[in-house]
């Protein structure tokens, strides 16, 4: 026989069911209808529970531990993601950004970047994360038709097409 679900529950059946029916998240509504059928012992067995409200048997004996040490408010306040701060500063980005609309000295290609950044700005930037930023934010391309040269005489192109 499987483990019985005997849990004593503080929240009152009214709480549980206001929180459950003002709570937007999918997550969180399951985490509180576990403790809502808990409360009004529907189920025998943890495993039935689980499989009542679609998740793993493990799931819920971490929700139940949760609960036990941390109380309510810690099974409705996700944890998940985060304050992720990009590998590429402020500062980081208005230089390669000078970089790659620079003429004269430009960037010849994704691991030239990422030379560029290590020596200039002493960051080890790896070479798909600076490259897919690159497209992402200056519309870079891997392959493209060679410029100009900047020293070109335009009127003495103009008089070479000319002659027949």
């Amino acid at each position: 026989m499987g483990m019985t679900s005997k849990i004593e529950i503080e929240e009152s059946l009214e709480t549980l069911e206001k929180a459950f029916k003002t709570n937007t998240s999918f997550k969180v509504r399951q985490r509180i209808q576990s403790l809502i059928l808990l409360k009004k012992d529907k189920f025998k067995r943890q495993a039935d529970l689980a499989e009542f409200i679609g998740v793993g048997h493990s799931t819920l004996k971490t929700w139940i531990k949760q609960y036990k040490e941390f109380g309510f408010d810690s099974l409705t306040t996700l944890q998940s993601g985060g304050n992720y701060k990009g590998a590429i500063s402020e500062h980081l980005h208005k230089a390669l950004e000078a970089k790659v609309n620079d003429s004269k000295d430009p960037l010849l290609g994704y691991w030239h970047a990422v030379d560029w950044v290590k020596e200039h700005h002493g960051q080890d930037i790896k070479y798909q994360t600076l490259r897919a930023y690159l497209i992402r934010h200056f519309k870079t391309k891997k392959k493209h038709p060679r410029k100009s040269h900047y020293k070109k005489d335009e009127q003495a192109l103009e008089v070479f097409k000319k002659t027949p």
